[in-house]
């Protein structure tokens, strides 16, 4: 069994494959006592600590001084009652005030998992396991559960919350954290993946714990370009292979708030303690809880490794995979050729037929028809909210067009923007309040559009109708979904002035309903997700797509590095990569082949002017990549060497499945501009997990090497950068 209770001490033991996680009851509180190795793991209980008494901590009894919430590591904190370190649930009261005491009220363990209304969580398998804690506030009436799922194979514990209000009145949730975590260290650093727009988690961010709060966040009304909801604390010393490393993410697309806070940082207590909290933060959040109504917050995950960073991201890999992506996802995915920097706004019929024969031609499976087909969009001022065809551009309608683009022997896709309004488009002109807006004040545009109140119930209803009209019977393979803009001004006409704190929290609720209609109405079409780029890059968005566009950045000289970033938290089957336009000279286009073939394969660039040598590379790229593709999907990813130590990416995905063994590696030179402090040496990459005993053959060259050589370390061999310092290397070891 996972989970497991001990009456007698009061004592919950969650256990997955390597790891436990451990608390017990103390005076009505949830007190944390371990996180770590399952094997050798030794818990101590309440009896056995001997708490450190503190000036200044406050107690609740006489009995109980020695108990203070301010020096325990807790499960969860709740604001005004003793823990003066970042609290992890406020909730204002009739009476005006926010103190509240959550104390345990009883326990369930459930088989499976519990759902969470109107957001994405992670799919429950068959050993998948939930306690279910009930605590309870008496003076505010409310009931808080805990949830803890634990999914065994991946090593991931999920956690998540919901509020019950039973006060007879309102009350207003403040702040709210999906998860808190208390460490009884503090010799620890803290990693994040911050980025920017074209350069998406490409800033993998390192720095220590200290005494006071560390945050990052997002308000921008989406997971963002520039802060990522991942996080993870380690050991000072952990790299890819060696310390603890403890990691986190949140299955939410919305604004986002990670908490790391430092505290008693000093050898006499604990080594200080650490606090880490995921969850919806207060700046962009605030809840009004009417008698009798339940809401749940979003679900956050984490994971443990022993064995360095490497460990930590292959368990996230993993439980993504399994977890949570569609199941459709777990297919072999088409390689498909996008529209938009082929044409832009400058699409017809005629143009995509060709454009699709083209791509018959040059054997790739799918084409999509971006921006430009709907209303009246020949620029990014106008159409937008308008969905329905363009009848200039596609004279008897989608249906029979797309019928002709599958003609040729290619599947078909098609972008749409359901969030998003231009002020020039007839539902403006018909709806101007449903938008986000507040009363009387300005509103902001950002790249000529508003944005639509998916708070509002009834502008979801207007979209899926729109979209159902224009849609129904058309053949359609797969839906790119964009988000091209961050919401400001955030107020809705629709929401009552008590609810405007969780406009930004209900409009997540609405578009993942958005997004639930489309997967049911359409079971047959995929969905790639994309937010002028990876401004979207989260679980939320895994959940409910097969894949992410990673970045508008497609320049491989840039897009290595948003590419390592991604992989420390995501897998590469989520990460959708294309080939832009080759230069005249042919190693760029092989440069970006490398480059883009690490995940979720595709080209974008007018192939309809491409040379014969261009196409005949694209039937070599797109054979090759068969022979690998499953390799990236499916199989374990390994860092071997990081671009801001060594001026090198590499890395090697394995597959082992159905008696093979199979070692994608890939290793691109940069022009070393992004070094951080002294440059390390790289001419060996060590494959550690190769098969000593046997021999492998490099599919590519057709070279032999032995599992051992390969452990011990592959000679690289010397690059040869082009003009601007870059150049790189594949190997395909497949064991004989």
């Amino acid at each position: 069994m996972p989970i497991s209770f001990k009456r007698e001490n009061s004592l919950f033991k969650l256990t997955t494959k390597n790891t436990l996680y451990a608390f017990d009851i103390v005076n009505g509180a949830l007190v944390h006592r371990y996180y770590g190795k399952k094997f050798g793991a030794v818990v101590k209980t309440h009896a056995e600590f001997e708490d450190p008494f503190l000036s200044f901590a406050p107690y609740r009894t006489e009995e109980t001084r020695e108990f203070s919430r301010d020096n325990q590591t807790l499960e969860y904190s709740y604001f005004g009652n003793g823990d003066f370190r970042t609290t992890s649930l406020r909730i204002k009261n009739g009476a005006g005030n926010s103190v509240t005491d959550f104390l345990y009220v009883s326990h369930k363990i459930r088989k499976g998992r519990v759902d969470i209304p109107s957001l994405p969580c992670a799919k429950a398998d068959e050993a998948t396991e939930t306690l279910d804690i009930t605590l309870r506030d008496a003076v505010s009436g409310c009931d808080l559960h805990l949830y803890y799922t634990v999914f065994y194979d991946c090593d991931v514990i999920s956690r998540y919350a919901s509020v019950t209000n039973k006060s007879g009145g309102d009350v207003v949730i403040e702040k709210w954290m999906s998860l808190m975590l208390d460490l009884d260290r503090s010799d620890l650093d803290i990693i994040n993946l911050a980025g920017d727009y074209s350069f998406e988690r490409g800033y993998p961010d390192r720095t220590p714990v200290t005494r006071g709060n560390y945050s990052i966040q997002s308000r921008r009304g989406a997971s963002s370009h520039q802060m990522n909801p991942f996080i993870a604390v380690c050991d000072r010393k952990a790299d890819e292979n060696r310390g603890d490393v403890y990691g986190f993410n949140l299955v939410y697309s919305g604004s986002f708030l990670d908490e790391v806070e430092g505290s008693y940082v000093d050898e006499k207590l604990y080594n200080g303690l650490t606090r880490v909290q995921l969850g919806l933060g207060s700046e962009n959040f605030s809840y009004r809880l009417r008698d009798g109504e339940t809401v749940f917050c979003p679900e956050a995950v984490m994971t443990y490794s022993p064995t360095g960073l490497g460990t930590m991201s292959r368990n996230f890999h993993r439980f993504i995979n399994k977890h949570i992506v569609p199941e459709e996802a777990k297919e072999r995915r088409p390689v498909v050729l996008n529209s938009w920097e082929a044409f832009y706004f400058d699409i017809d019929e005629n143009l995509m037929v060709d454009f699709a024969k083209a791509a018959a031609d040059c054997n790739i499976d799918m084409v999509v028809m971006d921006d430009g087909w709907f209303g009246k969009r020949t620029n990014d001022e106008v159409g937008l909210g308008d969905w329905y065809e363009n009848r200039d551009r596609f004279r008897d309608g989608l249906a029979p067009f797309v019928k002709r683009v599958k003609e040729t022997g290619v599947k078909f896709g098609i972008w749409v923007e359901p969030e998003m309004v231009n002020p020039g488009s007839e539902l403006f002109k018909v709806h101007p309040e449903w938008c986000v807006r507040c009363p009387d004040r300005h509103m902001s545009l950002s790249r000529s559009q508003y944005v639509l109140d998916m708070a509002n119930p009834a502008v979801v209803e207007y979209l899926k109708e729109s979209f159902k009209k224009t849609f129904d019977g058309v053949d359609i393979d797969y839906f790119k979904w964009d988000f091209n803009r961050h919401i400001s001004e955030p107020g809705s006409l629709y929401l009552e002035a008590e609810d405007q704190g969780s406009m930004n929290f209900r409009f997540m609720q609405g578009v993942y309903s958005l997004f639930k209609w489309f997967r049911e109405t359409y079971p047959n079409a995929m969905i790639e997700t994309c937010s002028g780029g990876g401004g979207r890059y989260d679980l939320g968005m895994m959940a409910v797509s097969s894949q992410i566009w990673t970045s508008d950045e497609t320049n491989p000289r840039h897009r290595t590095y948003i590419q390592y970033g991604s992989l420390i938290a995501y897998p590469a089957s989520v990460m959708s990569c294309h080939v832009n336009k080759p230069r005249d000279d042919m190693k760029d286009f092989a440069l970006k082949y490398k480059v883009a073939v690490n995940g979720v394969f595709g080209y974008e660039f007018n192939i309809l002017n491409a040379s014969d040598a261009v196409k005949d590379e694209i039937r070599r790229q797109i054979k090759e990549y068969r022979t690998f593709d499953t390799v990236i999907t499916k199989g374990d990813h390994y860092r071997l060497a990081s671009p801001y130590e060594t001026g090198i990416s590499a890395y090697y995905f394995q597959l082992k499945e159905d008696g093979c063994d199979k070692i994608l590696m890939n290793a691109v030179l940069t022009d070393g501009k992004r070094i951080r402090g002294k440059k390390k040496s790289v001419k060996k990459l060590i494959v550690r997990t190769a098969d000593a005993k046997a021999t492998y053959r490099d599919r590519l060259s057709g070279i032999t090497v032995t599992g051992e050589e390969l452990k011990k370390g592959f000679d690289i061999g010397e690059f040869e950068p082009d003009g601007t310092g870059y150049d790189a290397k594949m190997w395909f070891f497949v064991k004989e």
